[in-house]
C-alpha cells in the first residue's frame, strides 16, 4: 500500500468474488528442510535498522463499538495502513479463534463498518465490511486454529511422523479466555498483544499462547532475532508458547494454520535459499506462503517466516531451534474452526482454505520440558514479500576478499614480467 524503498509490484484495480463453496484444505508439498544447530557461545548478527516513512498507520481498539457494552473478552484491533492512494486494513480479533483479516483497498479513504449486534452473536452474515465496496481488490485472511502438543518417543521432531495416539488433546485457540488487548496497546510503537489461557486448566498457571503484533511505517529490520526485514506493506506477528506446563517429558508443539483465499488465487509454499546469513546466524533459508492469481506470476500476499524458533526469553543464536512447516494429513482430523472474525467479513460460505502447520524443534534436539519457552515470528503482507539483500558491509567483505587476490596476482605477475625482461641479455654487440 505504501511506497517503500524496497519496491512492490502494483496489482491489477480490480474487484474479485469469493468462492461461494467450501473447499478442502490444500495439500501443500515440499521438500524437508534441514536446519544446523549450532552451542556457540559467540552470536553474530549485523542488523542495520534504515526506516523511511512513507505510510501512516493508526491503530483502533472496538472500533464503532460502545464503551457500555463491556466485554474485555471481545477483541477487535483495527490497524489501518494508508498510502498515498491506497489502504491496507488489518483486523485482528480473539472472537472465535485469533485471526488476522487482510483487505486491500484502491482507496486511501477506506474504511471498516462493525455490526457489533450481528457480531456478538457470531451472525456471519457480513457483520465486518469495508466501504466502498468497489475499492476493496483483494483479501486474505490467516485463522489460527490449534496448538499441538505430542510425544516425541523416538526424538524424530516431525508430527507428520508420529503415530496418531501420540497426539495430546489439542489447544482449541477458540475456546481459550483472550486479556484485553486495549491494555497492551503502545500506539507510538505500533504494537499490541493477544495473550490467550485456559483458566480452569492447571497446565497454565501462568503460563500462556501470546501472539505479538507489530505494524510498520516503512522498511526496516528488527533488532532481535531473527531480524527479519519488514516493509510498510507488511504486519509482523510473534507467537508464544509461555510456562505452559507439558503433558509429558518428551513434549514438542505445533501451531495449526489456515490460510483463506480469493478464488481464483492458489497458495504456494515456496523456500528461497540463500548464502547469507548475516542477520540470523546459521540459517540460509526463508519460507513463504505465498498467493498467486491463477493464468499468472502476480504475487497478492504473503506469509513470511525464516524456519527457526528460539526457546529462550531473549534469543540467540544457541538458542534457537528449528521451526519445520508440514502440510496437514486428512487422517489428523483437522478442520477449520467453528466462528473466525473471517467469517464476518466473507459471509456464510467460508472460502477455499490452505492448512499448514509449524513444528517446533529438531531431531535429537532437547524437549519442550527443559525450557518451557517458544518464539517464533513470522510476517503478513500484501503484495511481493521483502527480499533479503547483502549489506553494505557484507559487499564491502566479499569485495575486498575477492579483488585483493586479483590485485596480488596482477602485481605478481607484472613484478615477474618486469624483473626477467631486465636480465634477458641483449643479442647484439656493441661495434667499436
Amino acid at each position: 500500500a505504501c511506497f517503500h524503498t524496497v519496491g512492490m509490484t502494483p496489482h491489477p484495480r480490480a474487484n474479485y468474488r469469493w468462492a461461494r463453496e467450501v473447499g478442502a484444505a490444500d495439500s501443500i508439498q515440499t521438500p524437508g528442510t534441514n536446519m544446523l544447530e549450532s552451542e556457540h557461545d559467540i552470536d553474530f548478527c549485523v542488523c542495520v535498522c534504515v526506516s523511511l516513512s512513507l505510510c501512516q498507520v493508526s491503530f483502533e481498539y472496538n472500533p464503532g463499538r460502545s464503551t457500555q457494552m463491556a466485554d474485555p473478552s471481545l477483541n477487535v484491533l483495527h490497524v489501518r495502513a494508508v498510502g498515498p492512494d491506497d489502504t491496507i486494513h488489518y483486523l485482528w480479533s480473539t472472537l472465535g479463534a485469533p485471526t488476522v483479516l487482510l483487505v486491500y483497498t484502491s482507496s486511501s479513504n477506506s474504511s471498516l463498518h462493525i455490526n457489533w449486534t450481528r457480531l456478538e452473536q457470531r451472525d456471519p452474515s457480513h457483520a465486518v465490511r469495508i466501504e466502498p465496496a468497489e475499492a476493496v481488490v483483494y483479501s486474505t485472511a490467516v485463522v489460527f486454529s490449534r496448538v499441538l502438543e505430542y510425544d516425541d518417543v523416538n526424538n524424530v521432531a516431525n508430527i507428520s511422523q508420529v503415530p496418531v495416539d501420540s497426539l495430546y488433546p489439542a489447544y482449541q485457540l477458540e475456546e481459550l479466555t483472550w486479556d484485553n488487548v486495549n491494555a497492551t496497546l503502545n500506539r507510538s510503537r505500533l504494537t499490541a498483544q493477544l495473550r490467550g489461557r485456559n483458566a480452569t486448566s492447571q497446565l497454565f498457571g501462568n503460563g500462556s499462547f501470546t501472539f505479538r503484533i507489530s505494524a510498520f511505517e516503512g522498511t526496516s529490520r528488527d533488532l532481535e532475532l531473527p531480524c527479519l526485514l519488514h516493509t510498510a506493506n507488511s504486519s509482523k506477528l510473534e507467537f508464544l508458547v509461555d510456562g505452559v506446563a507439558p503433558r509429558g517429558n518428551r513434549s514438542r508443539f505445533t501451531l495449526e494454520l489456515f490460510v483463506l483465499e480469493d478464488a481464483g488465487v492458489r497458495r504456494e509454499l515456496r523456500a528461497v535459499r540463500s548464502i547469507d546469513d548475516e542477520y540470523t546466524p546459521s540459517i540460509f533459508q526463508m519460507d513463504q506462503l505465498v498467493a498467486v492469481r491463477e493464468n499468472r506470476s502476480t504475487i497478492t500476499s504473503f506469509l513470511q517466516w525464516k524456519p527457526v524458533a528460539y526457546v529462550s526469553q531473549e534469543p540467540s543464536l544457541a538458542s534457537s531451534v528449528p521451526a519445520r512447516q508440514n502440510s496437514l494429513k486428512p487422517d489428523r482430523n483437522h478442520s477449520l474452526p467453528a466462528f473466525s472474525i473471517a467469517y464476518a467479513f466473507f459471509g456464510a460460505q467460508v472460502p477455499t482454505a490452505a492448512a499448514v502447520n509449524i513444528s517446533f524443534g529438531g531431531p535429537g534436539g532437547e524437549f519442550y520440558n527443559v525450557r518451557r519457552h517458544i518464539s517464533w515470528s513470522a510476517l503478513i503482507g500484501h503484495g511481493e514479500p521483502p527480499q533479503e539483500r547483502f549489506s553494505v558491509l557484507v559487499m564491502a567483505i566479499m569485495s575486498v576478499g575477492l579483488g585483493l587476490p586479483i590485485l596480488l596476482l596482477v602485481w605478481g605477475a607484472m613484478t615477474v614480467w618486469i624483473v626477467r625482461r631486465k636480465r634477458t641479455p641483449s643479442l647484439y654487440q656493441p661495434v667499436n
